[in-house]
Formats: structure tokens, C-alpha cells, sequence
């Protein structure tokens, strides 16, 4: 392993760090600042109708057997409206659900992004706080079986989060696409018992934005549907000329679609108030301008901080009341310390006001005179991709070499060492 050890933490061979989520899987090489690339965490299904009109990337069968589907993976390949092509997802609940898809993905990222053999690279995965053992035991599996990797790892992502902020206790505040969870990380590693979610995420801020601009009777046509709009500016009523598409677009493509056009409405839209929302205080900050991709376009007023309320709402459910059950689900000698270091990460953490609403709800929560400190990194990068940064920190540190599950001691020990050296 001596031997092994060295080429891992060298430069001549780059470990890999895989970071999936609900919203994309972020891979890329250890040592890096950012991920090299963010594939969809979708897979566009279709029927395989003839043998010309190969698309990229399609994945074949390893028996010459022509297979009845064709998949499209990645935003380039996604993003063209197809006959019949369902899009479908890998995860669930923050878990991989669907291993079939999950591979076809992996394939493509060997082979299109990482463009090198696995066999010759370390492998360092994200998972979630409350991954199953059958399911660590079968990534593992496969990572040795199939890919037949020289060495695996699999850690928390709140782990990785509080890492890369440079944190080994932190209560880490986690809202992204299907749920914001709290999970408080004592000396790099998880307490378990008290770790808390909830379902109000992006997704569910996207619907609420959806429900609010089709009751308005604003028109959601997308960009993929029009070839040409022209603005009578009098009344900005929009004016397009629809282009003609394939038969057949699916109902999951065309909301796959849609999501991705509420999200850029949320992240130039919408604003957390510091306090709960007040109406007088909402209508005196300025509107927002958005234009929508039929020409038409409006100022948004006090509304986009109506729609972000419901993740900070009074319930169980809100961001604050979620990160109070947490501490309280934790042993009264580290309390002090997760409120002293909140990391606050995922795409939601990136809508203004975000953390000083948190903040505000948290110490209203917290017994007097507790001393809570924020942690929220600056960038939009080191915010959506927290556990990725952290995974490329801890895979490059020299004294992590030796925590590798190795390939041979993966063949002594089976599947189940992921338990013994993976906490």
C-alpha cells in the first residue's frame, strides 16, 4: 500500500472526486479549484428508431446487440427537443436510485469529460448524510467491478462542505434542489442521530414561482419554441413566431425544460427579507426587471420576497426552525460550537438575504446570549459546490493517502470495508 500511497498524493496521477446531487453531478480532478464539468443529473430516454443519425453520446451495448434505446446525456444533447425522448433521474432522496442510468452517466464522464481510463485514477465520492449501507456497499461494487479503480473513498458532503470552509465542527446548512438539510459535523464526523431535512428546496421554490406567474396569465413559452418575437412597445404585449417542432415532446422533456427556465427567474428575481415578510417593508426596496423569452417583460415588486418566505416559514420546515432541532438533537457540550460555526451552502444559499435571514431565525431560536457565527463563502462557485471543493481539498492532502480503500484491499475484504474505513 506504501508504494500505492505515494502515486495517490502525486502529481503524475490526479484523483478523481464525483459529486452528485438532485440538480447535477460535479466531477472533476482533485487539487483543482472548481469541477471540471456539471452534467445533468437527468438522462434523456428515447427510442432507438434507426442506425444513422448517431447522436453524441450515445452509448452502445458491449454486445453488438443494436439496444432499443438511445441515450442523451449532458446539457448539449438534453436541450434538443426529440420524438418521444422521457427524461429520467438517477436519484432519489438525495440517494442514486436508478444504478442503470447512474452508469451510462459515468460511462459518458470517463469518456467525454475525464477522457482518461479509470483504472488509473482514485476515486473520491460525495454521498449523503443518510446513505444506506446497501447503497455505499453497492457503489463501491461497482467502482471496483466495472471501473476497476485503484483506489475508492466515499465521505459525507456536509463533511466536505465544512472542510472547504475550513472547518472540522460546523453545523452545515444545506439547501438545494429537492431539500434543505441540516447536519451537524463534529470533528469530521457526522452526528447521525440528530441530522434533520426538509422537502423545501429549489424544485419546490420553482412551482411556487410557476404558480405565481401562470396566475398572473404570464406566458411561459420557452426559448426552444419560438424562432422569432418582435415587442409592440406600447404595452409590451409580446409578439413571436413559434417554431415548428418534433411530434411528440414528452411532458417530463418539456418540464425538464421549463425548471430550467424558472431557476434563472429565481436567481435574477427573487430576495429573502432579512425578517419575516412585511409587506410595507417588501414595496419600499426596489423592483427587479425580468425579461421572459417571449419579449415579454415586467418589474417585479414586493411578490419575489413573498415566494422566498416559504422556505424560512414558522413550521417545522423552515431553514431556521431546522437548524435549531438539529443543535437541540445534539449533545449539550457541542452546542456551542455547531452555533459558532454555521456553514451555509447549496444553490438556495445563493439567493440574496439568504444567510442573514438564517441567522436572524436562528438566534431568535437559540438559548440568550449564544454567540452564532455565519460562514458563508463569497463565491458562487465555493457556495453551489461546497462538498466538490472539499472533496478536492481532502483527496490532494498528503495524510489522506493512507485512508484509500485500495483495490487489493478491496479484493481481501469485499464490499463491506466501504463500512470499516468509510465513516
Amino acid at each position: 500500500m506504501s508504494q500505492q500511497g505515494i502515486l495517490y498524493g502525486g502529481d503524475e496521477i490526479g484523483a478523481l472526486v464525483f459529486d452528485p446531487g438532485h440538480q447535477s453531478l460535479r466531477l472533476g480532478f482533485a487539487q483543482e479549484d472548481s469541477p471540471k464539468s456539471e452534467i445533468p443529473s437527468v438522462v434523456g430516454v428515447g427510442p432507438n428508431t434507426s442506425a444513422n443519425g448517431i447522436t453524441e453520446p450515445e452509448i452502445k451495448s458491449d454486445n453488438n446487440i443494436t439496444p432499443s434505446h438511445k441515450y442523451y446525456i449532458d446539457t448539449t444533447f438534453l436541450n434538443v427537443p426529440r420524438s418521444n425522448m422521457e427524461i429520467k433521474t438517477y436519484m432519489k432522496d438525495g440517494m442514486i436510485d436508478d444504478w442503470d442510468l447512474f452508469e451510462k452517466v459515468l460511462d459518458y464522464a470517463y469518456k467525454k469529460v475525464i477522457m482518461s481510463e479509470s483504472e488509473l485514477h482514485p476515486v473520491l465520492f460525495s454521498e449523503a448524510s443518510w446513505n444506506t449501507r446497501q447503497n455505499r456497499e453497492k457503489l463501491t461494487e461497482l467502482m471496483f467491478e466495472k471501473y476497476n479503480v485503484p483506489a475508492f473513498f466515499l465521505v459525507k458532503n456536509a463533511v466536505l462542505a465544512s472542510f472547504a470552509n475550513g472547518r472540522a465542527t460546523a453545523l452545515v446548512v444545506d439547501s438545494g434542489a429537492k431539500h434543505t438539510s441540516v447536519v451537524p459535523v463534529h470533528e469530521g464526523y457526522v452526528l447521525s442521530q440528530a441530522v434533520v431535512k426538509s422537502p423545501l428546496g429549489g424544485d419546490y421554490l420553482s412551482m411556487q414561482c410557476r404558480h405565481h406567474l401562470e396566475t398572473q396569465g404570464i406566458d411561459l413559452t420557452l426559448g426552444y419554441a419560438i424562432s422569432g418575437k418582435d415587442v409592440v412597445k406600447e404595452r409590451d404585449i409580446p409578439r413571436y413566431v413559434k417554431r415548428t417542432l418534433p411530434e411528440n415532446l414528452t411532458t417530463s422533456w418539456q418540464n425538464y425544460m421549463l425548471r430550467q427556465q424558472l431557476q434563472d427567474f429565481q436567481s435574477t428575481v427573487v430576495q429573502v427579507l432579512e425578517s419575516p415578510y412585511d409587506e410595507r417593508i417588501a414595496s419600499q426596496i426596489p423592483a427587479v426587471h425580468y425579461e421572459f423569452p417571449t419579449g415579454y417583460h415586467q418589474d417585479f415588486g414586493s411578490e419575489r420576497f413573498k415566494l422566498a418566505e416559504n422556505l424560512f416559514d414558522n413550521t417545522m420546515l423552515g431553514a431556521g426552525q431546522l437548524a435549531s432541532t438539529c443543535v437541540s438533537n445534539c449533545d449539550a457540550d457541542v452546542r456551542l460550537a455547531l452555533y459558532g460555526s454555521v456553514v451555509v451552502t447549496g444553490g438556495n444559499s445563493l439567493l440574496p438575504g439568504f444567510a442573514e435571514r438564517l441567522n436572524r431565525d436562528l438566534s431568535h431560536r437559540a438559548p440568550s446570549n449564544t454567540k452564532i457565527k455565519m460562514i458563508v463563502a463569497n463565491g458562487t462557485i465555493e457556495r453551489r459546490f461546497g462538498a466538490w471543493i472539499g472533496g478536492s481539498i481532502l483527496a490532494s492532502i498528503g495524510t489522506f493517502q493512507q485512508m484509500w480503500i485500495s483495490s487489493q484491499e478491496y479484493e481481501e475484504g469485499g464490499k463491506s470495508q466501504v463500512e470499516r474505513k468509510c465513516p
